[in-house]
């Protein structure tokens, strides 16, 4: 979306529309352009200006005294705001105002300052889910194109390919916690599986990572080779609603001796039977406190 009228304005930075138009008339905050009928639109630059002097306000700052900041004072003034490592919001807000623009050194920059901050997984459960939730509702909600979340998720899979990549080896003939992941046939949704495979070799798990898009039948004979104590997949889209119950009771025959650990929203369906073996956590969070019970 290259233009925004000043409802949207006023979804993306939670400033009501009457009180931007206050702050244009006043402090010349933005210079939108206006119809033959005098409607106003915004630009990208414009809404990324707005997000940034909310970001401000919202710690203090008065109006009268961001409004005369150009856009790289501001932008310079947010960064030091997100330097404080418990201030999740206003990172998120930063790095949303520069995805919606496109500014990939900035959106580095931001990942780079909260992970220093931070540590990987807090960064990714504090900062970078939080992120792809607003853009996800705002892309669902029609005021975005789907162009930033396909920004934002290539940004983190490179990300969590790097920090997976960092971490001590571990052998699998060394350790009794094997674990494979995968996601069904079809099923591209690869982030979640992404991090929850950095977690579990950052706990000393190994973990034989198979990826998206991944026949069943190919599951048993990886299963007799390789005899994972733990079987770990993510339902997003897939497998098709009406086919989730029968999809696990094959998953387990393919892998009996195997606990699943199924993800997701089609994880969560209620009024299936579900297998004895078979572990749904809802959240992340409770992913990660299965981990400390194996």
């Amino acid at each position: 979306m290259s233009a925004y009228s000043i409802s949207d304005l006023e979804q993306f930075s939670g400033i009501k529309a009457h009180t931007i138009r206050m702050w244009e008339q006043r402090y010349q905050l933005l210079r939108p352009a206006r119809s033959a009928t005098n409607i106003r639109s915004y630009s990208g630059s414009d809404l990324r200006r707005l997000l940034n002097v909310a970001t401000l306000c919202q710690h203090g700052k008065r109006i009268s005294q961001v409004a005369s900041l150009n856009d790289e004072e501001l932008s310079t003034a947010v960064l030091n705001y997100c330097a404080d490592a418990h201030d999740y919001n206003s990172t998120v807000n930063a790095l949303l105002a520069a995805l919606l623009v496109f500014d990939e050194p900035a959106l580095d920059l931001l990942f780079s300052e909260a992970t220093r901050q931070l540590g990987f997984e807090e960064m990714m459960l504090r900062v970078a889910y939080p992120l792809l939730q607003r853009i996800g509702v705002l892309w669902t909600a029609g005021y975005v194109s789907p162009a930033p979340e396909h920004l934002l998720s290539h940004l983190l899979r490179q990300k969590m390919a790097a920090a997976t990549e960092a971490l001590p080896a571990v052998l699998p003939d060394k350790v009794l916690r094997r674990w494979v992941l995968f996601l069904p046939e079809n099923e591209l949704h690869e982030l979640a599986l992404l991090f929850m495979n950095y977690a579990l070799r950052r706990r000393g798990h190994h973990t034989l990572y198979l990826g998206q898009d991944l026949p069943l039948s190919e599951l048993q004979a990886v299963c007799t080779a390789y005899q994972p104590h733990r079987v770990l997949s993510v339902f997003t889209t897939q497998p098709e609603r009406g086919a989730v119950a029968e999809y696990v009771a094959a998953l387990s025959h393919q892998c009996p001796g195997s606990e699943l650990v199924l993800y997701g929203p089609l994880a969560r369906l209620e009024g299936l039977t579900w297998p004895a073996n078979c572990h749904r956590p809802v959240t992340m969070t409770d992913f990660l406190a299965l981990l400390e019970t194996v």
